[in-house]
């Protein structure tokens, strides 16, 4: 079919809006952050001076809602936009091209930094997580940035050993499990952190400031392990039904192809995990070792695999 040329210039520019807005939400935040900074150090040097009398006759101002409140407001507000914009690249792709849009590199990691934001909404939309979002978005603008520079794919059919129903099965699967293993391998890693900077510990330097406004170490390894639980069985599957496809495809379950071969060491990787995270001994800075290096096996899998080394899955798309 016909590529409809507009609709593939408005997905680019949806795609390319929702980088910004993604990009206006982490300055949002860093000022968040900074603001609350300041109004920590404001108050202790208050309190050394002894603050301000309250004796009789002091009226009480009215108490405005802090500056740094009403910026996380805002950039959660602004963040919705920009996973509207997101959202709207990908049908908006889909329909200039007349297929489902993952047909490319390009177009994974469109749909898999997009199923992160979309579980970062369902996760992290309490008041206590907002803080995590600085950290989530800035892995989510790098590997937009790299699909829409050295990855992206003009728009166009795919290559014919594509062209199959399995196509929306199997790789739609696998992109929002990789997406809900984006936000669990944020989360262990935030909790490597945290659990170095324990609640309540007085630091005066920003690294101090910045595990204030975290989750609790258990609260982040609890998302971790919750998230996990979500991707684990969804990229299983994924993996089972890409292994029916080969059968139809190439007449094999299973050949050990390298991208075959990463898919289910990163799959044993979270398995250890969840194993790790239910052991005596293994849980906390263990298992939460084991699920970043399961991050790090997909992210291997995702731009290694696909990009240097050849093999049956080479269709990134890349000229």
């Amino acid at each position: 079919m016909q590529i409809d040329e507009n609709l593939a210039r408005y997905s680019d520019f949806a795609f390319k809006s929702a980088i910004v807005v993604y990009a206006i939400v982490v300055i949002l935040l860093i000022w968040q952050y900074a603001t609350t900074r300041a109004n920590q150090v404001a108050e202790r040097e208050l309190a050394m001076a002894g603050g301000p009398g309250s004796g009789p006759g002091k009226i009480e101002a009215p108490v405005a809602r802090p500056l740094s409140e009403r910026l996380g407001n805002m950039a959660f507000s602004v963040l919705v936009v920009g996973i509207v914009l997101q959202v709207l690249s990908i049908v908006l792709r889909g329909f200039a091209t007349h297929r489902f849009p993952l047909g490319n590199m390009y177009e994974f990691v469109t749909m898999a930094t997009a199923a992160a934001t979309v579980v970062g909404i369902i996760f992290l939309r309490e008041q206590r997580y907002r803080s995590m979002w600085a950290f989530l978005l800035v892995p989510v603008i790098l590997l937009m940035f790299l699909a829409g520079t050295v990855l992206y794919a003009d728009a166009a059919p795919v290559v014919p050993a594509l062209r199959s129903f399995w196509l929306p099965v199997h790789v739609t699967i696998v992109s929002v499990g990789s997406g809900v293993f984006l936000v669990s391998g944020i989360a262990s890693l935030l909790f490597l952190y945290r659990i170095r900077q324990p609640e309540g510990q007085e630091s005066a330097n920003i690294l101090g400031t910045i595990a204030k406004r975290l989750p609790d170490a258990r609260t982040l390894d609890r998302l971790a392990y919750k998230t996990t639980i979500i991707g684990f069985p969804l990229f299983g599957a994924g993996v089972i039904l890409g292994a029916i496809w080969a059968e139809a495809a190439w007449g094999r379950f299973w050949g050990w192809d390298p991208k075959e071969t990463c898919s289910f060491i990163a799959w044993v990787l979270y398995a250890a995990y969840l194993h790790a995270r239910a052991t005596s001994g293994w849980r906390d800075t263990k298992a939460a070792w084991i699920n970043v290096a399961g991050f790090v096996a997909m992210l291997f899998n995702l731009f290694i695999i696909n990009i240097v080394i050849s093999g049956l899955h080479s269709y990134a798309g890349l000229n």
